[in-house]
């Protein structure tokens, strides 16, 4: 197996490393900011829009798209190439939401009228998505949600809570997987997937601040908004399966192992700095980095799959359970390297890496939740991989 870069992808990489070395905020590089901590500088929201656009304007959010919808109908790695040099450098402007879940669900599973509506925002960079999933009393079990649409005469009305929504504080759209139908058997079956405009009347959105401090998180609520039947994706009742695909490709739309390596390659540096690469050290941020390289690999599998016309799926929860927890492992492992300076956050002048330290190692301990738990990865890969009976 060939792992190069074609001669084009490669060119690819230069145009973003050139465009991204001008356009990224100085502080941004010089603090090393990764995608997981980016939420901590009060300027993010605005830096991240700004960035949005001009990255839409390249045409590089919609790159692998097919053409009819304003792609250039090349392999998924040049998305891969560009999250990657994002990491590299530093950069915001990126939707995860809109560019990695919404706009793949809308191409495999939404109408002309919702193509030609909603992905020309998503590729200029312009329209910000959040998702609604997550409930309070349910956990991961998505199936067993109780957010309520009721059908009216050419609307849906909603009512409920949802929580853990990202960026639900400025977002322009959400997608909301909401129950239509409560008699449905099994539960899933009465499902619905719908678009939202953010604008619309009885959405109240209540900021959840992480223990790390940052704003990412939100809380909403659906108090008799009225959504049109237009915006429902798939169809009525078959919301479950519009989620169970955008999932697939929700668990590689970030390549943590970018992030993870340019953290790790920040921390070392650190060290060298000071005077802490003892041989020991040494030793286990080689280790770090070989994982580093696996980590990569099982991401760049589903990316060649997707490159084929396959839907990754126990892959997917592969690359993604392998990378979150890696990463989990170095931020820790980063505490160890500070010692007693790890404790330091951003307001110290003592501080080192600017505070990130402490920053991302608390933000850590959230990828074992977000993008599907690392228990159900461990399920998906059991049971759609290896073909092992459920126990639950």
């Amino acid at each position: 197996m060939d792992f190069a870069f074609s001669p084009e992808e490669e060119s690819f990489r230069r145009q973003v490393a050139e465009f991204l070395e001008k356009e990224v905020p100085r502080e941004y590089r010089e603090k090393r900011l990764t995608f997981f901590d980016m939420s901590a500088q009060p300027d993010w929201i605005k830096v991240h829009r700004q960035m949005a656009e001009k990255i839409g304007e390249k045409g590089w959010l919609s790159i692998h798209w097919p053409r009819e919808y304003g792609g250039q109908g090349v392999s998924p790695f040049y998305r891969l190439i560009l999250r990657e040099e994002l990491s590299k450098y530093h950069s915001p402007g990126y939707d995860s939401i809109g560019c990695g879940i919404v706009a793949p669900a809308l191409l495999l599973k939404g109408s002309d009228e919702q193509k030609k509506r909603h992905l020309p925002g998503i590729s200029s960079g312009k329209i910000i998505w959040s998702e609604t999933l997550s409930e309070p009393n349910h956990g991961s079990d998505l199936a067993a949600i109780d957010v309520f649409a009721k059908e009216e005469s050419d609307c849906f009305v909603v009512n409920g809570q949802k929580i853990w929504t990202t960026n639900a504080h400025f977002a322009d759209w959400n997608a909301l997987i909401a129950r239509t139908d409560r008699e449905a058997s099994p539960n899933y079956r009465g499902l619905t997937f719908f678009l939202v405009d953010m604008k619309t009347p009885g959405i109240t959105v209540n900021p959840i601040i992480n223990m790390a401090g940052h704003h990412e998180f939100n809380e909403v609520f659906f108090e008799d908004v009225r959504i049109p039947k237009e915006n429902i994706v798939g169809g009525l009742n078959k919301g479950w399966y519009v989620v169970m695909s955008l999932l697939d490709y929700e668990r590689t739309t970030d390549t943590v192992y970018a992030i993870a390596a340019t953290y790790l390659g920040d921390l070392e540096e650190y060290a060298r700095e000071i005077g802490l690469l003892s041989p020991v050290l040494t030793n286990r941020f080689a280790q770090f980095k070989a994982e580093c390289e696996i980590a990569r690999l099982l991401h760049y599998r589903v990316a060649w799959m997707q490159s084929q016309g396959m839907v990754p799926n126990h892959e997917s929860a592969m690359s993604k359970l392998f990378s979150f927890e890696l990463h989990q492992r170095i931020s820790e492992f980063g505490m160890e390297v500070a010692g007693q300076y790890s404790q330091l956050t951003g307001e110290s002048a003592r501080a080192p890496m600017f505070g990130r330290i402490p920053s991302c190692y608390l933000r850590s301990f959230a990828y074992s939740l977000e993008q599907g738990t690392s228990e159900i990865d461990r399920d998906v890969i059991a049971q759609r991989g290896l073909g092992l009976p459920r126990l639950r």
